[in-house]
């Protein structure tokens, strides 16, 4: 396609933008709308993953050793465990941790345990896992060295948490679907007023030879024009938006109590662009290429 044709195919779709001003404003106003929501169930979505990563790295298991194992013994699992795949943090906990953890979490009632010494525990290893998703096979291994009286898991609530993001997950996706259709229909009703009040040109340029491709392009380009413009408008009020909610001190004090945080928009602003770039540029072409098919029929 030479430069000037290409000029004048980008020109008449530019045209075509401000020639139906009204009706443009109406679709850039929806569009927004449409892409807000769409926006906010996306990066709902990315805080979710940021949750269950940080909960990922909190979660795993203990294992218990024999009480009466020796130093050597212990030294010894800590290096097995060291070469076991899969494991991200190896903590040690003495019998004196022990003890001492047990008092702080009896509090007032601590004097229920005098008599008793740290004796009593066994000394143990806190780990935790670099892929949940392989905290059993880990897990069995474990069970397999030697010295190893008890291990304690938290699988229950790895399942939840895994059921619940999988779920919201599943949510955002069919509703964040449901709303690029809706932008596809706003474009496609658009762009079919303007095909409308042009028919008759269209069928004059048909007759004379013009490829569909030629008369589709101005089309197209009002199309993308439209989801441009609406996603750098609905990304600046996003971030407005998103701020209000990161500043919500009870919202972030909850967050806190549970040991999560919010990500910083900055941090996602890069994808939050090409999302809503490649989601304009798309549901432009595809909805002008909607509208305008009874029109290219030979």
């Amino acid at each position: 396609m030479k430069y000037s044709v290409l000029t004048y195919l980008i020109g008449e779709g530019v045209s075509n933008v401000f020639k139906n001003k009204r009706q443009t404003i109406i679709s850039i106003s929806m569009m927004c709308i449409t892409m807000l929501i769409f926006g906010i169930f996306f990066v709902m979505g990315e805080n979710l993953n940021h949750f269950v990563a940080d909960i990922e790295q909190d979660q795993g298991i203990q294992v218990f050793m024999d009480e009466e194992a020796t130093d050597e013994q212990i030294k010894k699992l800590k290096q097995e465990l060291e070469s076991i795949d899969g494991i991200n943090t190896i903590d040690f906990v003495s019998k004196e941790q022990a003890f001492q953890e047990t008092k702080d979490r009896f509090g007032e009632k601590a004097n229920l345990l005098e008599g008793r010494d740290e004796s009593i525990y066994p000394v143990s290893f806190i780990i935790t896992f670099t892929d949940l998703s392989q905290s059993t096979q880990i897990t069995n291994k474990i069970r397999e060295l030697e010295n190893v009286e008890e291990i304690t898991d938290k699988d229950d609530v790895v399942r939840t948490l895994a059921r619940i993001a999988r779920g919201i997950k599943i949510g955002t996706y069919a509703i964040s679907a449901c709303l690029i259709v809706f932008a596809i229909f706003i474009i496609t009703n658009t762009i079919r007023l303007t095909v409308h009040a042009r028919r008759r040109e269209i069928s004059i340029m048909k007759y004379v030879g013009a490829t569909n491709g030629f008369i589709r392009w101005p089309f197209a380009v009002e199309g993308m024009i439209i989801g441009v413009v609406s996603g750098a408008i609905s990304v600046g009020v996003l971030s407005i938006v998103y701020s209000f909610a990161t500043r919500a001190e009870t919202f972030v004090q909850f967050l806190s109590s549970l040991g999560l945080t919010l990500l910083q928009f900055s941090d996602m602003l890069s994808l939050v662009i090409v999302v809503y770039l490649v989601l304009g540029i798309g549901v432009g072409i595809l909805g002008s290429m909607i509208s305008m098919r009874r029109y290219l029929k030979v």
